[in-house]
């Protein structure tokens, strides 16, 4: 009885986050368009969006759960930590100095405030970096995406090229019929 509570309750989870991460992508997009940087956040959008789509219609992808789960682990990984590379640094009124790092959201800074410019930026070089635990969080959600779409990407085209093969090696062309959809 409890497997069976556990294996329906598996196989809503994909489908809630979907949903909710496909509203939340329109949403963002709808709500960021006149933003500060529109590019990033319409395609930062596009990716929850996508990914959304990709987790609603598990019947029309068939991804490999465990493969698709490691690379969507690796690129949420990867992409947050290359993302620290991005640095960001501003003065700001009467001497403040703050230092940002992470993309596409900042999510480490540390700053200062001080009489003069030079003694911000100094004291803000030796003060231990802050983490903004909602940024880091947004940043693994949308790299993770970012690797089921590749993953996703890569299943279809995969399918796609055997699906060719086997027609050609039957004498005929392939056809749409003979790939099936695509995901």
């Amino acid at each position: 009885m409890r497997q069976r509570l556990w294996l329906r309750i598996a196989a809503v989870v994909p489908v809630l986050v979907g949903a909710c991460t496909l509203v939340g992508g329109l949403t963002w997009v709808l709500l960021n368009l006149h933003g500060p940087e529109p590019v990033l956040d319409v395609t930062v959008g596009a990716v929850l969006a996508v990914g959304g789509l990709v987790l609603l219609m598990p019947h029309r992808t068939r991804l490999p759960v465990a493969a698709t789960a490691i690379a969507a682990a690796a690129t949420g990984l990867a992409g947050t930590v290359a993302g620290i590379a991005v640095s960001t640094s501003q003065a700001f009124g009467a001497y403040a100095y703050l230092t940002t790092r992470g993309w596409p959201y900042r999510w480490l800074s540390r700053g200062a405030i001080a009489d003069d410019l030079t003694t911000a930026e100094r004291v803000a070089g030796v003060q231990s970096w802050q983490v903004d635990v909602l940024a880091l969080a947004a940043n693994l959600l949308v790299w993770s995406y970012v690797g089921l779409l590749a993953a996703g990407a890569a299943v279809a085209v995969r399918r796609t090229m055997a699906a060719r093969a086997t027609a050609m090696a039957g004498g005929g062309r392939a056809t749409t019929e003979d790939v099936g959809p695509l995901p």
